[in-house]
């Protein structure tokens, strides 16, 4: 169990929510795990399919409080919402911002701010750890110009420019991206991004990692009742969760890149794990992709000092704590919308 930002994360596995006068009460095999004040929530998140009873969904129907169930792996699943919490009003604001291509832009660019800072520190992190084992110089090159376009990013408030300036950051970080495989280099390399489909194996572990954490954001902005088809950077296409895009572009590098690093330079999977279609596609066998989950899983239960809220969470929960910030910001709580930055 997790209290952030007055939303009660319930991330223990098989526990039922039951209500005992004005409490939520977090249940396992009949004990009782934890007691929280319903005065003090305003949402309620279980990760999990155990359940809550009727008599808690009623009163958090009757006190506003949201109340939303996802999987254990995190995906959405339903949300039971009160009258009184202005959900709708949320997203109206959401709207209106995102018809506005001016204040689009001044949260658009913190996303990009958050990007380009964590693809700067993987670098310099880099650096520290294996100075013997890469070229440093030319690591160091790159992290200068990523510094350089966070400035330029601050600078503006035009989406297209901002567009721009985030194109060449990612050519940048890219091409250093190979330097970072450690391990296995025959087998997993990086010479440019291959989507639809992937034509080596470090792109369709790339591919799978970045359709994780997207599952994973949209989930989250679900969560706090935002819209995730509705974008500021990505704009309205029928079918994208632009907003979900949105939210993963700063987690992108710090979560699902050095994510797949880790698999490769731990040798957690290998080479005889992908096979080749016809049409020159790379795909993971099953074996490897269970093994892939597996450790997508375990890094979600990882614990992160967050650097805004100054509180140790799970890395599952950083897209939850950025969901929620964000939606603050729309609110009007927030003067802007605060971006993760690791370091």
């Amino acid at each position: 169990m997790k209290r952030l930002l007055n939303t009660l994360f319930i991330t223990t596995p098989d526990v039922f929510l039951a209500l005992d006068g004005e409490n939520v009460v977090v249940k396992q095999e009949g004990n009782a795990l934890g007691r929280y004040p319903l005065h003090n929530l305003e949402a309620i998140s279980t990760f999990g399919y155990a359940g809550a009873s009727p008599a808690l969904m009623r009163a958090c129907v009757e006190r506003g409080i949201s109340l939303t169930f996802l999987s254990c792996s995190g995906r959405f699943l339903a949300s039971v919402h009160g009258e009184s919490r202005g959900n709708v009003l949320l997203r109206k604001e959401q709207y209106r911002i995102s018809d506005q291509q001016s204040r689009s832009a001044l949260v658009a660019r913190n996303c990009i701010v958050g990007k380009i800072y964590n693809a700067k520190w993987i670098i310099e992190r880099a650096t520290r750890d294996y100075p013997m084992r890469l070229d440093v110089t030319k690591l160091k090159q790159v992290s200068g110009l990523l510094s350089k376009s966070m400035l330029a990013v601050r600078e503006t408030e035009d989406l297209e420019v901002l567009r721009g300036i985030e194109g060449n950051a990612a050519a940048w970080y890219n091409s250093v991206l190979n330097d970072l495989i450690l391990q296995q280099k025959e087998d997993f390399y990086f010479q440019r991004r291959s989507k639809r489909p992937p034509l080596d194996n470090m792109n369709a572990l790339l591919s799978f990692a970045y359709t994780l954490l997207a599952a994973d954001a949209r989930s989250a902005l679900e969560t706090v009742g935002l819209d995730a088809y509705v974008g500021f950077l990505h704009r309205d296409r029928p079918g994208r969760a632009s907003l979900a895009l949105d939210l993963m572009e700063e987690l992108r590098g710090v979560v699902a890149d050095r994510f797949v690093l880790s698999l490769i330079n731990k040798r957690v999977i290998t080479a005889k794990g992908f096979v080749r279609k016809e049409n020159g596609a790379i795909i993971m066998d099953e074996v490897t992709r269970r093994k892939v989950l597996a450790a997508w899983h375990e890094r979600k239960q990882e614990k992160i000092q967050h650097p805004f809220l100054d509180e140790k969470i799970p890395w599952g929960l950083v897209p939850h704590a950025q969901a929620l910030l964000l939606a603050r910001h729309i609110r009007g709580d927030l003067d802007e919308y605060p971006p993760f930055l690791w370091k």
